[in-house]
C-alpha cells in the first residue's frame, strides 16, 4: 500500500494476524511496548497508526519530540534513544481478541528482546494487558517494584481511542511523568 493512503475495508481486514517489525536498538533510554498492533496499523504498516491512537500527540505532549511524529515518522524514535515493539506480534481488531496465553507468550518473548537489547525503561501501554502477561494482578501505573531482566519497569494506560478511561490531557501527564523519571535516573 502506498504511503500515507488510507486503507480500505478489505485491506483492513485482511491483516488479522499480521505482523509489524520493531522499532528498536540497543541500549534505548526507553521502549515502548503496546499490547499488540490494531488491523488499521498492520494495514498501514506503522506503529500506532489509526488516527484516533492518542500515543503520538501524548509523546509530543509530554515533551518526548519536539514536534507532533506521524506514525509515518517513527524511525525518527531511534536517534533520540526511544523504540516500539508489543507484547504480541500478530495485528486483531481488539486487545481483548488476545488469549491469556498469548500474552504470557509474548512475555516470554518480550523478555528475551529486553535481555539482548537492553533498554533502560521499558513502558508498556495498557494496564491490564500487562498484569496479564507477566501475572501481575495488582501492578499500578507507574514505576513498578520489579525490573524486566535489568531494565525499569513503567506502566501507562493504553492510547488506543477505545480507552475511554484516560483523557488526552491526563495521558500527556502521565507520559511527562516516565519522561521526567527518564530524566532523573540520567542517560
Amino acid at each position: 500500500m502506498p504511503a500515507h493512503r488510507r486503507p480500505t475495508r478489505a485491506e483492513i481486514a485482511a491483516t488479522v494476524g499480521k505482523t509489524l517489525p520493531d522499532v528498536i536498538a540497543p541500549d534505548l533510554k526507553l521502549l515502548f511496548c503496546g499490547i499488540n498492533p490494531g488491523l488499521y496499523t498492520a494495514a498501514i504498516g506503522h506503529h500506532f497508526g489509526r488516527p484516533g491512537n492518542r500515543f503520538w500527540p501524548a509523546l509530543h505532549a509530554a515533551g518526548f519530540t519536539d514536534r507532533l511524529l506521524s506514525p509515518y515518522e517513527e524511525h525518527e524514535l531511534l536517534p533520540r534513544g526511544y523504540g516500539i515493539t508489543n507484547i504480541v506480534a500478530r495485528a486483531s481488531a481488539r486487545a481483548d481478541d488476545l488469549t491469556e496465553e498469548e500474552l504470557q507468550e509474548g512475555a516470554r518473548i518480550l523478555e528475551r528482546k529486553v535481555a539482548r537489547y537492553r533498554p533502560r525503561f521499558i513502558a508498556f501501554l495498557g494496564i491490564t494487558a500487562y498484569r496479564t502477561a507477566f501475572e501481575r494482578s495488582q501492578a499500578k501505573l507507574g514505576l513498578q517494584p520489579e525490573l524486566l531482566t535489568e531494565t525499569k519497569i513503567w506502566l501507562l494506560p493504553s492510547p488506543s481511542g477505545l480507552n475511554a478511561h484516560h483523557s488526552a490531557v491526563a495521558l500527556a501527564r502521565l507520559f511527562g511523568e516516565l519522561r521526567q523519571a527518564i530524566e532523573q535516573f540520567g542517560d
